[in-house]
């Protein structure tokens, strides 16, 4: 069971460019290492009833501010267990003082591979680390999962998640490369995973 403590901080410090090194410590130690406020946040796995309709919640937020919910997206957050974890992936869940505030989800592919989907965090604490939280304990999950690498379809129109993408050292990949079942996606990228670097 993985229940991963940060702290919520101000403001994200840091460059995309960062060394394999400084990139696989984020990886393992996601939010571990940079300057915070006394905020404590938890990322734990999902639970149940509670956990799935904030699961809903705040994807359909973030799905609807910026394109349409889509039928996909519909199959998946109507039913989150049945899409994730039934088959083998994981829903985390970041929670601040009991409530849920933030989620990510990974989904199997077959061959070792998983999508990265469904990730969201409250909009009045993006921008705090909550989704790098998130990003690097989905990253350790899916390598105790047995994942060899992970994938993921964006949105040039959600420009931070792609830059936060970007600095856990996920690539850009033409689209063709991946199957992605929503018409908003336009940003196509994968990692490899590796062997944790020792510090």
């Amino acid at each position: 069971m993985i229940a991963t403590a940060i702290l919520l901080r101000k403001g994200m410090a840091g460059s995309p460019r960062r060394t394999r090194r400084a990139r696989q410590s984020d990886l393992d130690g996601a939010a571990a290492k940079a300057h915070y406020l006394g905020v404590e946040v938890t990322i734990r796995p999902f639970e149940g009833d509670a956990d799935a309709d904030a699961f809903r919640a705040l994807n359909e937020e973030w799905i609807a501010r910026h394109f349409v919910v889509e039928e996909e997206d519909l199959r998946q957050l109507a039913d989150p267990v049945r899409a994730y974890i039934e088959p083998g992936g994981e829903i985390l869940i970041a929670e601040l003082a009991g409530k849920p505030v933030g989620c990510v989800a990974l989904a199997p592919a077959g061959s070792g591979a998983y999508e990265v989907s469904k990730m969201a965090v409250s909009p009045g604490l993006r921008g705090r680390g909550i989704g790098r939280a998130l990003l690097g304990a989905a990253i350790g999950r899916a390598r105790e999962l047995g994942a060899r690498s992970l994938f993921l379809g964006s949105s040039t129109k959600l420009e931070s998640a792609v830059h936060l993408y970007e600095a856990f050292g996920f690539r850009h990949v033409p689209p063709e490369k991946l199957h992605m079942p929503y018409a908003r996606a336009d940003v196509f990228m994968e990692l490899e995973l590796e062997s944790p670097v020792s510090p």
